[in-house]
């Protein structure tokens, strides 16, 4: 059973807290702050700085990309550069297939040329007689002689086919022949060197 005859003791009171003094405890870090924030500025000076001469460079590689187009902007000039290069790409191509064409005819034109010049008689002055072979790059043409005289002159004409004779041919026509064969082709043409592998549109 509790005493309630006894005397409660008061209860005890607990001491007030100090009170803080903001100002004593932000003093010893204020010039570091200062000097912190001074360093941050001059930093962010400079990156403003460095930013804006390389917006000016951009500035003035953009002006000149787009110099002379009406103030068109980027995307414009950049479609009608490659509008222009895919243009020059099927010219190349069609150039290319011209080229081929003329190659292959050229190839069946007179290349090689053998000429040989003689006196078969000699009542007559002058080597006014020849034998002359005109080919193609394959070797295909035909020989033409002429026998000159003093009662006048005769031509004979012979058919090669793949640097061989369709019929007997004189010594003087042999060295025609000859000559002409061993007179250099010329070289065909390489079409990836003339087109330039230049990729045009799919």
């Amino acid at each position: 059973m509790l005493d309630s005859g006894r005397p409660r003791r008061p209860a005890s009171k607990s001491p007030e807290d100090p009170p803080i003094d903001l100002n004593a405890a932000v003093e010893p870090i204020v010039g570091a702050a200062v000097v912190g924030l001074g360093i941050a500025v001059l930093i962010l000076l400079v990156l403003i700085l460095f930013l804006a001469r390389q917006t000016g460079r951009l500035r003035h590689r953009l002006d000149s990309l787009t110099r002379g187009t009406s103030g068109k902007n980027l995307d414009d000039v950049l479609d009608a550069h490659v509008d222009k290069v895919y243009a020059v790409a099927r010219e190349l191509d069609e150039l290319s297939a011209r080229a081929a064409v003329l190659e292959a005819v050229g190839r069946r034109s007179i290349q090689r040329i053998g000429l040989v010049r003689f006196n078969p008689f000699e009542d007559t002055g002058g080597n006014q007689s020849f034998a002359l072979a005109l080919m193609d790059a394959r070797g295909t043409g035909f020989v033409v002689s002429s026998l000159h005289t003093r009662t006048g002159t005769r031509v004979y004409a012979k058919g090669i086919t793949d640097g061989r004779a369709e019929g007997a041919l004189s010594e003087e026509e042999r060295e025609a022949l000859r000559i002409a064969l061993e007179a250099p082709a010329p070289a065909p043409a390489d079409p990836d060197r003339q087109r330039g592998r230049v990729a045009g549109p799919a």
